[in-house]
């Protein structure tokens, strides 16, 4: 038998795959938009099993007097072919839901950044294992159907939430336009996008191109890759999603995921409906070690050298920060003066007090020392009496 020219070095790859899938993956994705866009049951039907609880709708204003984005996290652990992954969702609820929503993105922002800087402050411990990562890899920003384009809203938040994370636009219930307006309505975001210089999710701008001269007979007969399915994903931008986790009955006798109205069935997992399975191949099948990766060497990257620099800009959460300190160390001054002159003014009525207390004391002193002499005298009358 021959030698094998061989030394083994093609065998790298398997190796490293046999570590990725005995230690498993984090990924986070986060979902923004308004209430009532679907973004629970997308996540439901994202990962076909019940991961985020459905909200009451009757109780969906209860904290409308806060007027605050919460930042809700939900944890789960997905097992498939021995890989785990332990995905974690970050819903906030609130969002856009009040008449005044300038600081609604403030919880947003500031809970991304504080991420960043959690796994900086972990990487710079003596030790680094058990490390917690709860950077967002992708960042699911659900648009309105309106029709019209990008709200000032959605324009101010995207842009800060683009320069942070994997931004992925997203047009919720995308069932409630016709498939004219809804082309119509994408090509306006797309302009929109590119007029603002909105930094979205750039599908083909980390994957390489073939090198030429790989076109052997094996390689046409694999599987259609990632990169063949890029300029299309590009194109479609923004996914257009109907979310349903309930199975209908379609007129040929199918049971699919959907949402059934008088005039039909709209299939969830139906590329001619909606963009769902591109969008779910995009997070999950395609580019899930993109966006871990691109998470990592990029934005990740540009907070940890900007901080180490000194040279991270101020945000609007910052300053308010700031505005917030100086506001409660001028009412700390305020209610320490106030318990001076408090104290103050309780010390002279003590005073008072204690004068009075003296004067009585006299007063009793001197009616008593008067009643003894009535005692006396009156003792002496009755003995000159007797005699």
């Amino acid at each position: 038998m021959a030698p094998s020219k061989d030394i083994g070095i093609a065998d790298l790859p398997n190796q490293r795959h046999k570590i990725e899938t005995k230690k498993g993956a984090n990924f986070t994705v986060m979902v923004v938009g308004e209430s009532g866009l679907g973004k629970t049951t997308f996540i439901n039907t994202l990962f076909t099993t019940t991961i985020v609880e459905h909200k009451d709708h009757r109780r969906r204003f209860q904290k409308q007097l806060e007027k605050t984005t919460d930042i809700q996290i939900t944890k789960a652990d997905l097992q498939e072919k021995m890989f785990q992954m332990r995905l974690n969702i970050v819903d906030t609820p609130g969002f856009g839901d009040y008449v005044d929503n300038r600081d609604a993105s403030l919880p947003i922002v500031d809970f991304i950044d504080s991420q960043y800087e959690s796994y900086l402050r972990q990487e710079q411990q003596p030790t680094r294992e058990g490390k917690v990562d709860m950077r967002v890899h992708a960042c699911l920003y659900f648009i309105r159907p309106t029709g019209h384009g990008l709200k000032s809203l959605d324009v101010e938040v995207m842009k800060q939430l683009g320069s942070r994370c994997n931004l992925i636009p997203v047009i919720g219930k995308a069932d409630t336009l016709c498939a004219a307006d809804l082309l119509a309505f994408k090509k306006t975001i797309r302009s929109q996008i590119q007029e603002h210089e909105i930094q979205v999710y750039d599908v083909s701008a980390r994957t390489s191109p073939k090198e030429e001269g790989d076109s052997d007979s094996e390689d046409e007969d694999e599987a259609r890759t990632p990169e063949d399915a890029t300029p299309s994903l590009t194109r479609i931008m923004p996914f257009s999603i109907v979310g349903s986790d309930r199975d209908v009955r379609t007129s040929d006798g199918r049971v699919v995921k959907g949402r059934e109205y008088p005039w039909g069935v709209v299939e969830v997992e139906n590329e001619e409906h909606c963009d769902f399975i591109l969008l779910r191949d995009l997070l999950i099948r395609t580019h899930m070690l993109d966006l871990i990766t691109s998470t990592e060497e990029v934005h990740y990257d540009s907070y940890r050298s900007k901080h180490l620099a000194g040279t991270l800009p101020t945000t609007k959460a910052s300053q308010l920060t700031s505005k917030f300190k100086e506001e409660e160390e001028t009412l700390r001054r305020r209610f320490t003066e106030q318990v001076k002159l408090e104290e103050n003014r309780f010390r002279q009525w003590e005073s008072r007090l204690i004068s009075e207390r003296d004067r009585l004391n006299k007063d009793l002193e001197t009616e008593h020392s008067y009643v003894k002499a009535l005692e006396a005298d009156l003792e002496a009358y009755s003995k000159q009496y007797r005699k």
